[in-house]
């Protein structure tokens, strides 16, 4: 079922969103090498909760954490650890807070110290696919015209578009309908209306998209060991533009 929501619910949204991007704001002063990423759960949380809001990940279906870490081969849902991160080490973070009972959601790849010209430019690349596939996020458009918006773009660097996972509607519950795939075809797919908030976040590899998951079960990387890096904002679509509800401003 598609929860729409009222102005006054996306305004409490926003004020989650804002948390998230405020934890964003400290993973991007602190990561560099020699950091681990198990350090950087307890900086998140505790500013998480501080800000009045929970982790919206930790206990969620029994997951350990606050923040979910993918490092360079890792797509999504990885754990925080103390292995030290290195130096041209790619890693993204993926941060929820839930604040007065609704949630919101984002994810971003970091650069730890100095990075390969490749993976810079994987990063730029699937940084635009996601405001590409914001852009598309319009009453009357459909999901596949933002799937498409994204899998037409990354393609035409020769990019992977991750398939088994994909973005969701988002509320009083961290996953409501609709998924929002990366990959698709115009026209196609639920219709988008006012009211409804989604999140997108484009997974995207220089290699293939097919995934597997490690033995504890939550860990997914590529099969071919190719870079993976994610950026995702949680968003409202509104009768004018698309608004973006995790960021400072």
């Amino acid at each position: 079922m598609i929860i729409l929501k009222s102005p006054k619910e996306i305004s409490i949204m926003r004020d989650a969103g804002k948390i998230v991007a405020e934890c964003h704001a400290l993973i991007a002063e602190k990561i560099k090498p020699g950091i681990n990423t198990l350090m950087l759960d307890q900086m998140v949380e505790k500013l998480i909760r501080q800000r009045g809001a929970v982790p919206s990940f930790k206990g969620h279906h029994g997951f350990p954490a606050t923040i979910c870490v993918a490092v360079n081969d890792v797509i999504c849902h990885g754990f925080p650890s103390s292995t030290k991160l290195r130096d041209g080490d790619v890693v993204t973070i993926d941060i929820g807070a839930h604040y007065k009972g609704y949630h919101a959601d984002s994810a971003w790849s970091y650069a730890v110290g100095h990075v390969s010209p490749e993976i810079t430019k994987l990063m730029e690349v699937t940084k635009e696919c996601l405001f590409k596939g914001i852009e598309q996020a319009r009453p009357g458009n459909r999901v596949g015209d933002i799937g498409h918006a994204i899998q037409q773009y990354a393609e035409s660097f020769g990019y992977g578009v991750i398939r088994e996972f994909c973005g969701h509607g988002i509320g009083q519950s961290l996953w409501e309908e609709p998924q929002i795939p990366h990959y698709g075809r115009k026209n196609r797919g639920l219709s988008l209306k006012t009211g409804m908030t989604i999140a997108i976040e484009p997974m995207i590899t220089n290699g293939g998209w097919r995934s597997k998951l490690d033995q504890d079960g939550w860990t997914a990387r590529t099969i071919d060991g190719s870079i993976c890096v994610q950026y995702e904002h949680t968003i409202a679509i509104t009768e004018a533009e698309p608004v973006i509800l995790t960021t400072l401003d």
